[in-house]
């Protein structure tokens, strides 16, 4: 019974996460800062819900190797995609005043 209580409270926090993470992405004015809340929020969202499933698969007896793989993929993809992209942004944008 805990263990159930552990992973719904995990997947609420992650799925809270991730529903400010897109209201950001819809809501903010600037491209940077559209860019910054789903980079952020998304990953956590994303943290807590394969959290969840660890929890649950440490209570099922299972190593868990999927959700430690989709952890690893998304912390490391989520950071240097949201770096290329401003990086491109800032390459291509017109120069002030032109």
């Amino acid at each position: 019974m805990l263990i159930e209580i552990v992973a719904s409270v995990l997947v609420l926090l992650g799925g809270a996460f991730t529903l400010v993470g897109s209201i950001g992405l819809v809501r903010l004015p600037d491209f940077f800062t559209r860019l910054h809340a789903p980079t952020k929020a998304a990953t956590l969202g994303v943290g807590g819900i394969v959290a969840a499933g660890l929890v649950q698969s440490a209570a099922a007896g299972t190593m868990g190797l999927r959700e430690l793989a989709i952890a690893l993929f998304l912390f490391i993809t989520a950071p240097v995609s949201a770096h290329l992209l401003s990086k491109a942004v800032l390459r291509h944008r017109d120069p002030p005043g032109s």
